[in-house]
């Protein structure tokens, strides 16, 4: 999908402009022209920003062809910017990003990404109801556009601390084999969101300090008001990561600790049958069998009644004398 929204010099704002006018468009220099790729072939696409737009073959074939981390490359008269739009919901495997390729002129940007961000979408939503945020020129519209992209990575910081507080209350509740799967989920999207924060914090940090022509001066502020945000994400992001170690350690510790519950009771009915086992096999008890007559007594019902007391007896004093020592 091929959309584009013109603003005039003089505050009218056209939703609809064809390809063909993007020349007239590009010469108003009070006006500001933003052309959004969505999804679109690259053949066409590419014939747009090489004829209409003079990119460099490099620059195009980096928005087209590539696929890059967060970077801004200066091409004097207008600038390169990869970004990442990410999301996360609950119950996937990691989190999804989508590449944003921005060109950003003195009165134009333009944008290309192959599915459609969320971001983006309101970004162009409230220029096309305001027209205040064109006033302020194109450098302003990248602001914007920038400042939703952190909304949303702050909505996954947010979702993935969700995600960790819950396997923490199930380690400690319910500890299973799929926790384990979990856990290590969470961390490959913890690392995954580290490695787009930590270029794109310095992608921000380059349009907030560096000397770039189309950029105004006054406009940095606000970038810099955007990088100071991503840092904070990138601490917390940070933290995650600690957290969900931490969640992985409380989850060995649980099923320890289970497994020593286990040996114990194991080892206790061990103990507790021990001499039993012993008693039996060496007097052989043989109450019920034909005997002599010599040893009649010694299998008689008094013979039986004091072997049942010990047999019964020996484990519940065992029993007892542990408890004493606070073995159990």
């Amino acid at each position: 999908m091929l959309r584009a929204i013109y603003y005039e010099g003089n505050g009218e704002i056209l939703a609809e402009i064809a390809p063909a006018e993007y020349v007239v468009a590009l010469q108003d220099t009070g006006g500001v022209l933003w052309v959004d790729f969505c999804g679109e072939e690259p053949e066409p696409s590419e014939q747009i920003l090489l004829n209409t737009f003079k990119f460099h073959p490099l620059a195009v074939d980096d928005a087209l062809h590539e696929t890059h981390v967060p970077k801004v490359d200066d091409w004097e008269h207008y600038l390169y910017i990869a970004m990442h739009d990410v999301s996360f919901t609950s119950g996937e495997e990691d989190i999804e990003t989508i590449e944003l390729d921005i060109f950003l002129g003195e009165n134009h940007i333009v944008t290309h990404h192959d599915l459609s961000i969320p971001a983006l979408d309101r970004v162009w939503d409230m220029c096309k109801k305001d027209s205040r945020h064109f006033k302020r020129g194109a450098d302003h519209v990248l602001y914007k556009l920038t400042d939703e992209l952190i909304v949303d990575y702050m909505q996954v910081v947010e979702n993935l601390d969700e995600e960790i507080e819950l396997a923490e209350a199930e380690v400690l509740g319910n500890p299973s084999t799929e926790m384990v799967q979990k856990i290590f989920t969470l961390k490959r999207a913890t690392l995954h969101l580290r490695r787009v924060l930590s270029p794109l914090r310095e992608v921000l940090n380059k349009l907030a300090r560096d000397d770039y022509a189309v950029i105004d001066t006054k406009d940095r502020v606000y970038f810099r008001d955007v990088y100071d945000h991503l840092v904070r994400l990138h601490d917390i992001s940070e933290s995650l990561r600690d957290l969900v170690g931490g969640v992985l350690d409380t989850y060995l510790s649980v099923i320890n600790n289970r497994m020593n519950e286990i040996m114990k009771t194991l080892t206790l009915i061990t103990t507790l049958f021990m001499p039993i086992s012993f008693v039996v096999g060496f007097y052989g008890m043989n109450f019920f069998a034909p005997t002599s007559d010599n040893l009649s007594r010694w299998t008689g019902n008094a013979a039986f009644i004091i072997m049942m007391v010990v047999v019964l007896g020996t484990p519940i004093a065992m029993y007892t004398w542990m408890r004493y020592r606070r073995w159990m």
